[in-house]
C-alpha cells in the first residue's frame, strides 16, 4: 500500500508540473482545493488506466507496434492521457498534440522523481 501511495504522489507532482509547462493542458477549478482534487483524481485515473487498460491495449495493437517499431506506443499513451481528461471533471486536454507532449514530459518527470524516491523492501 505504501508503494502505491508513493507512486500516486509521484504521479500527482509529475502531472502538476506537466500541466504548468504544456500549453493545452488545463485544470479548471474555482479554487486551490478544487484544483488539487482534480489533479489528484486525474493522477489516480491515469495511474489506474496505465496499470490496467494500457497492457491490454498494447497487446491488442501489437501488430501496429511492431510495424511502427514502437512509435505507436506514444499515440497510445496520448490516447490514455486524453481519456483521463474525459473521465475527470476539471482536467482538460485541448489538443492531441498537447496530450502527446504531456505524456512524454510526464514520463520524463516521473522517471526523474522515481530516481530520488526509492522504495525499501
Amino acid at each position: 500500500m505504501r508503494g502505491f501511495l508513493i507512486r500516486l504522489g509521484v504521479a500527482f507532482v509529475a502531472l502538476g508540473v506537466t500541466i504548468k509547462i504544456v500549453p493545452g493542458l488545463d485544470l479548471d477549478a474555482p479554487d486551490a482545493v478544487g484544483a488539487a482534487l482534480s489533479l489528484g483524481a486525474a493522477a489516480l485515473v491515469l495511474s489506474v488506466l496505465n496499470a490496467i487498460v494500457r497492457p491490454v491495449l498494447i497487446l491488442l495493437t501489437l501488430p501496429i507496434t511492431v510495424l511502427t517499431l514502437g512509435l505507436s506506443i506514444f499515440f497510445l499513451n496520448g490516447f490514455l492521457f486524453w481519456l483521463t481528461s474525459v473521465v475527470v471533471p476539471g482536467f482538460h486536454v485541448r489538443t492531441f498534440w498537447a496530450a502527446l507532449l504531456g505524456t512524454v514530459l510526464m514520463t520524463v518527470i516521473s522517471w526523474l522523481l522515481n530516481a530520488f524516491v526509492k522504495e525499501r523492501k
